[in-house]
């Protein structure tokens, strides 16, 4: 579970997030909408380590996210999906998803965790040996979801 409370944020002395709040149940999707400046990537953002909040709390499975580094962060399953995708062009397919299995725990079970990835975008094992930037733009974005899963 996710739980966001009275989170603050901002850039400088540009503020963009006051008083925040947002709570996920395990398995459930949630959106955030909202026009272009309204803090929907401060948001993401800050749950996910990069912008360091000015008040309030991040919690994740009990876990306060906000006392750790964005690595590890990430090492509890918290991953961005940047927009424009920002694979590595010149890399293969299996090099891009193996960057995402840096971690110490991601790379024990990376076997495993490839495997998954194979099962939810069966295109991406038919192009493992290929360069990144060869594949269609749906297939990019594939591998970029992948990558972070």
């Amino acid at each position: 579970m996710l739980e966001v409370n009275a989170l603050a944020a901002g850039y400088g002395k540009a503020q963009a997030l006051f008083d925040i709040a947002l709570h996920v149940e395990e398995g459930e999707i949630v959106t955030i909408l909202g026009p272009n400046g309204a803090g929907k990537t401060t948001l993401v953002n800050s749950i996910a380590g990069v912008i360091r909040p000015t008040s309030g709390s991040v919690v994740l499975d009990g876990t306060d996210m906000l006392s750790l580094a964005p690595h590890q962060i990430s090492s509890h399953g918290v991953a961005l999906v940047p927009e424009g995708r920002r694979i590595f062009p010149r890399m293969t397919v299996t090099d891009n998803l193996d960057i995402g299995a840096y971690g110490r725990q991601a790379r024990g079970d990376r076997d495993r965790n490839l495997s998954w990835v194979h099962e939810i975008f069966p295109r991406l094992p038919e192009r493992a040996g290929q360069e990144a930037r060869t594949l269609s733009g749906g297939e990019q974005q594939m591998l970029a979801i992948g990558r972070a899963l």
